[in-house]
């Protein structure tokens, strides 16, 4: 992990062996590049009241298995935050879906082959959020991230507008 140990701790990550560091980069799509999709999963993310935590569901569209988990996340600045996850069975996951409060996205998450060696996706929403269309990348490295050029499907780069995060999209619907 290259994040400050101490602010690592400050934001409630105490052992690094156990956090993964995120870095990432969204934008707003004009449309989903079809001919570029890899795999498609539906996902539900149940975002907990009052915390930092989240619920997700992600099946895949067709034939594989789940990815159930429950994931905390906290932002050390625009691009870069701090993650941990643990994974559930599905009797876990239904526990904790059934209990835990709070508000949830659905949306379809289609995941495209690599663009200049980044793996990227593109978020496409459901129910109240339906219209939006959201594309993320994900970097091994912050010198990756500073260099890669969006490719033409995408808007306008939101990375650094909270009003895009799923924590605010839940709570406020798409910004105007």
């Amino acid at each position: 992990m290259d994040i400050d140990l101490d602010l690592a701790n400050r934001l409630g990550f105490p052992r690094p062996q156990y956090t993964a560091v995120e870095r990432e980069r969204r934008w707003l799509c004009r449309y989903i590049p079809q001919e570029r999709i890899v795999s498609t999963e539906a996902i539900t993310d149940l975002y907990v009241t009052g915390s930092r935590l989240r619920l997700r569901e992600a099946r895949p569209v067709g034939e594989g298995t789940p990815r159930l988990r429950l994931t905390r996340k906290a932002d050390v600045d625009r691009h870069t935050r701090l993650i941990t996850s643990i994974y559930l069975p599905e009797d876990e996951f239904a526990i904790l879906a059934s209990s835990l409060p709070g508000s949830r996205i659905r949306k379809l998450r289609h995941r495209l082959d690599a663009i200049g060696g980044v793996t990227m996706s593109v978020d496409e929403f459901q129910g109240d959020l339906a219209g939006l269309l959201l594309a993320e990348a994900e970097f091994e490295n912050p010198e990756h991230l500073a260099l890669f050029s969006a490719p033409d499907f995408v808007a306008r780069e939101v990375t650094d507008d909270p009003r895009f995060t799923g924590g605010y999209l839940v709570r406020h619907g798409i910004p105007t």
